[in-house]
């Protein structure tokens, strides 16, 4: 047969659903593959037809529900040059001052932080977009998820820092231990470039 089928594509929101779901009623042998949502299907028909099964491309794409967070983005990334300031400020014995430029960056990673609750909250409420939703709601979750989590975990400790300070427990020498965190919260805004680039620019 000229046009003969040789190989299917099963597609659903639940793909490893899906899997057992075949597997218990055709009797087909699954064979995952971890890295991305997507089976391999064997059934068992020796030379017949085989193929794979896998999240579905419908439901919200990213050109239809992603709005850039421009405001958000600046937020970030400026926290990067008042926590610099900071650093220098512990460095120079300048505590007080420190302590002012710290909270600074504190409230811009926190309205940061917010940002992206907000963006969570209009998509999987407005949007119905859901990590399971589809190939798009997995990789968006995961890539902005991961690094709110580091974002998260970097205003927890910069909060204890501003704790330490306002409770006079913090002094020049301790600077080298600010500039440590310092690079950390760099890290995290250079992260987000490139989040905000995969996601947002050539994702839309």
């Amino acid at each position: 047969m000229a046009h003969a089928v040789v190989h299917f594509e099963i597609g659903g929101p639940d793909d490893q659903q899906l899997a057992e779901f075949y597997s218990r009623l055709l009797g087909w042998t699954m064979q995952p593959v971890p890295p991305v949502d997507y089976t391999l299907v064997d059934t068992q028909a020796g030379a017949g037809i085989n193929g794979g099964i896998g999240k579905s491309q419908t439901g919200p794409q990213p050109v239809h529900v992603l709005h850039v967070p421009i405001f958000y983005t600046v937020c970030l990334l400026s926290s990067s040059l008042t926590i610099h300031i900071a650093a220098r400020r512990i460095a120079e014995g300048e505590v007080a001052a420190f302590g002012r430029w710290w909270l600074a960056t504190i409230l811009l990673g926190g309205t940061f932080l917010f940002g992206t609750a907000r963006a969570w909250s209009h998509l999987i409420n407005d949007e119905g977009l859901t990590i399971n939703t589809n190939l798009f709601g997995t990789t968006y979750y995961s890539l902005v998820g991961l690094h709110a989590f580091h974002v998260t975990m970097g205003l927890l400790a910069l909060t204890a820092v501003a704790i330490f300070c306002f409770a006079s427990k913090l002094q020049r020498d301790d600077a080298e231990r600010v500039e440590i965190l310092s690079m950390y919260w760099h890290f995290v805004d250079a992260v987000w470039v490139i989040v905000f680039t995969v996601v947002y620019l050539i994702g839309i």
